[in-house]
């Protein structure tokens, strides 16, 4: 089995064994409270994130109070795109909380010791050709005929990634289950975006790879070793 380095930033997600067949049509609804309360909390990472990197800059740690705000509220944004726009890979609806939960999906972040100081002023820039990968797999490709007349809307369009998904509901429709090798690549997509946010919100120093590491769990890590 060929072995990769550590991440210190783990994603995974089980997908349900028989899901629903027609519950994915009405998530999105049954989602607002949570879309309603993830937009205050990352208007709040913002802030966090800001006030974060003037404490790196001058002591080089990332103020464990912040650490664990930031951590949970990427918690509960995984949770909820599990369950609906970026995964359908669940039919349990997820928890209003920021701590850990039973719950099929979870984001998992190593607090590290000592920070870079000098990494907090560049990373936005060393971050670019990941963020053009990532721009390319959430911007709108088909965007609904009312979104001009409202511009800013929540779910204006479809990207990538939410065509993927729409795909596995289709299948879930139709056949009741939900293409293995689909979900695999989904849940790679959302891994590779998730190590991204951790690195622009200066919470790792390590540089996020260039790598679709597709399935439920982590690839096995060199560590796991020995």
């Amino acid at each position: 089995m060929t072995t990769l380095p550590h991440s210190p930033v783990r994603v995974t997600g089980e997908l349900d064994e028989h899901p629903s067949r027609w519950l994915w049509l009405v998530k999105m609804f049954l989602a607002i409270p949570h879309f309603v309360a993830l937009a205050a909390l990352w208007a709040a990472v913002i802030v966090v994130t800001l006030i974060a990197g003037i404490a790196i800059l001058f002591t080089g740690r990332y103020p464990r109070t912040l650490w664990n705000f930031t951590t949970g509220v990427l918690r509960w944004h995984w949770r909820v795109g599990f369950y609906v726009y970026a995964a359908l890979g669940t039919d349990r609806y997820p928890p209003f909380t920021l701590g850990r939960a039973d719950y099929p999906a979870e984001i998992e972040v190593e607090y590290p010791e000592r920070l870079s100081r000098g990494l907090v002023l560049v990373k936005w820039l060393l971050a670019v050709p990941h963020l053009v990968i990532v721009g390319l797999i959430v911007a709108d490709l088909l965007v609904y005929p009312w979104s001009a007349a409202t511009p800013g809307s929540i779910a204006s369009g479809y990207s990538i990634l939410n065509l993927l998904v729409v795909i596995a509901g289709v299948f879930v429709l139709i056949t009741g289950t939900y293409p293995r090798s689909l979900f695999d690549f989904i849940m790679g997509l959302n891994r590779w975006m998730l190590r991204v946010i951790v690195y622009v919100a200066l919470m790792r120093d390590e540089y996020p790879p260039f790598r679709l590491d597709a399935g439920s769990g982590e690839p096995v890590s060199a560590d796991a070793d020995d």
